[in-house]
């Protein structure tokens, strides 16, 4: 460990990428616990400082991936399933994914949610927390899983179960208190293998940063979003970006809620809503409702169902995916969807 941080840790000027290999080989020693704390958290700050190759962070996410336990999901399911990456520092901000998510599923598209609890520097509300006071058990074992996502098309993985180094890196990292490159790489673990990927960055730069390591992951479409806290969401009271990953390219556009009449530019982007606030949001909508106070989440709901029901070709348009979501708000097909994932789970809260 020490000749890789010599490497990393030159300073500003003197520091220098580290290869593929020599990152497996600095990533499989903090991993397996062979790294001590300190030089663990000596490696991460200064990747941090130093800013980490697209390399390198591959060689992180493969490492953990060899450090984790797959969900073993049919191939006719992983084969249109879609793998959603937010962040696992939390949100402030409403999490749209979730409802987004169960409407995917009452359209028979299968979907991947995953997180951990809160992580610094946000400490936000996670989709783990959100989905446990919803009724679904956090804690299920790799085949429940399997089969919540086989017959439901929607299913939830706590990471740090399926992952042991993470969990084990947790306190280390509330220490620090800072965002490392673990916070990318946790999200790209495909714990399922799906073959679709819907992720957030904050802004172009990170976009085009993190673009190069898609080649060496296993997913056959990939679209990135400037979505709210740089999360999957895109708001609904501004424009955002689009990027589009293929093999040899990256095309990018800008959507615009005004152009579809979902445009609310009220927005406080400081209120951060509690996880009971999430919870009754997301029944609401669910249910039917789009009345003041929840016309901006109303919107967005139907924002990013139809830009995905576009993007993963399940609509011929934007207007056609958003005109399918209305109507299984309207007729509270997304509720019925949730209720049969808690009963399903082994609950029966709602």
């Amino acid at each position: 460990m020490k000749q890789w941080l010599k490497e990393v840790a030159r300073g500003k000027r003197g520091s220098k990428d580290l290869s593929y290999d020599e990152t497996r080989e600095a990533a499989a020693s903090i991993l397996s616990g062979e790294a001590t704390d300190a030089q663990t958290a000596g490696y991460f700050i200064a990747q941090r400082m130093k800013t980490e190759s697209a390399d390198e962070m591959l060689a992180l996410v493969h490492e953990l991936q060899q450090s984790s336990m797959p969900i073993d999901i049919k191939e006719s399911v992983r084969s249109t399933m879609l793998d959603v990456a937010g962040p696992y520092n939390g949100r402030k901000s409403f999490l749209a994914t979730i409802p987004v998510s169960l409407l995917l599923a009452e359209r028979g598209i299968p979907v991947h949610m995953h997180s951990s609890d809160s992580l610094p520097p946000k400490y936000g509300t996670t989709i783990k927390e959100v989905v446990a006071a919803l009724g679904i058990p956090v804690d299920q074992t790799d085949q429940q899983i399997a089969s919540s996502i086989e017959q439901l098309q929607v299913g939830f993985s706590w990471t740090e179960r399926f992952c042991p180094p993470l969990h084990r890196l947790r306190e280390l990292r509330e220490q620090l208190h800072v965002r490392t490159m673990l916070n990318t790489a946790e999200k790209l673990l495909n714990l399922g293998n799906a073959s679709s990927l819907m992720m957030g960055a904050y802004h172009r730069t990170a976009i085009n940063k993190i673009t190069p390591l898609f080649s060496g992951l296993s997913y056959d479409k990939v679209y990135i979003v400037q979505g709210v806290e740089g999360s999957e969401d895109l708001p609904v009271h501004r424009n955002s970006f689009v990027f589009k990953l293929t093999e040899d390219k990256v095309e990018d556009w800008v959507v615009k809620p005004k152009d579809y009449g979902l445009l609310c530019e009220a927005f406080d982007k400081d209120r951060k809503l509690s996880v009971e606030e999430q919870c009754d949001i997301i029944e609401a909508l669910l249910q039917g409702h789009q009345e003041e106070p929840y016309t901006y989440y109303y919107n967005q709901v139907l924002w990013n169902a139809g830009l995905r029901y576009y993007l993963f070709n399940h609509a011929e348009s934007m207007e056609e995916g958003i005109a399918i979501a209305k109507e299984q708000l309207a007729e509270k097909r997304g509720y019925e969807q949730l209720k049969k994932w808690i009963r399903h789970s082994g609950t029966d809260e709602i």
